[in-house]
């Protein structure tokens, strides 16, 4: 009597390219908004909100206070540590634990993977810092000059770059958290604010062009042409998008080996 023995089944082929996978996009953010992320992302927009009630509580309207701090706390700072939370976030902890794999089992293409998530990390990024912003900014000034909208679109602008930077830092490391404070921190915060040549490699000076253009008055001042940023922060995101999908191509799920 002979015997035979079963092959293993091979992956099934991935589907066709989609931007957004629901199921994939439904799981990263579960795991984006569970309770300890949850309120390591609400602590900056809520200090930011406290200090703009604390602000307005001493002092009259200022346009002059209100860039400082829309530009010094919430863009320089919130923004970035937002990003960082967000972006490695919704990638990194699944590498880490391996959990990766059995997503890269399913019929699913890794470009699809990286967009999707991306997607998912740029809604949490906006959602925490730039409608903070715009309600500090109203409160601090009742939106003169408009500088409360003029940051808020800077914010929201800043995160999609943010979120792509940091997504990637989540692919290639096991120490995107780490990597990512010190950028955000040091060159963010700190580098990118009087370091003249390193301005121009800065996410927030981009972002601050798009702000200067819309605010009135000229309180808002960017080390780069509005042209310059908005390309710099097209090319970062796309550029950065392109090269964690490819490194998730890299990574092998059980049963290709």
């Amino acid at each position: 009597m002979s015997t035979t023995t079963a092959r293993p089944k091979a992956p099934p082929a991935a589907t066709g390219f989609r931007i957004y996978h629901p199921t994939v996009a439904r799981l990263t953010a579960r795991g984006l908004l569970g309770r300890r992320r949850a309120l390591l992302l609400l602590a900056l927009p809520m200090l930011l909100l406290v200090i703009a009630v604390a602000v307005r509580g001493l002092s009259q309207p200022d346009d002059t206070t209100a860039n400082d701090i829309l530009q010094g706390f919430a863009l320089s700072a919130m923004v970035p540590l937002i990003g960082v939370i967000a972006g490695t976030g919704a990638i990194g902890p699944e590498i880490d634990e391996g959990a990766i794999v059995y997503l890269l089992a399913k019929p699913i293409r890794r470009s699809t993977i990286i967009l999707t998530k991306l997607l998912v990390a740029i809604g949490v990024t906006m959602a925490f810092s730039a409608v903070p912003t715009l309600l500090a900014g109203v409160v601090l000034d009742g939106d003169s000059q408009n500088l409360a909208v003029a940051y808020a679109i800077a914010a929201a602008v800043a995160s999609v770059a943010y979120a792509a930077i940091f997504r990637l830092l989540g692919v290639i490391t096991r120490h995107a958290v780490v990597v990512g404070l010190v950028y955000a921190l040091v060159w963010e915060t700190v580098i990118g604010n009087i370091v003249p040549g390193a301005q121009t490699l800065s996410v927030q000076q981009w972002s601050l062009a798009v702000a200067g253009k819309l605010a009135h008055g000229g309180l808002v001042d960017s080390a780069v042409s509005l042209s310059t940023g908005i390309t710099l922060l097209v090319v970062v995101t796309v550029v950065t998008t392109w090269f964690a999908s490819y490194r998730l191509r890299l990574l092998k799920p059980v049963g290709e080996e």
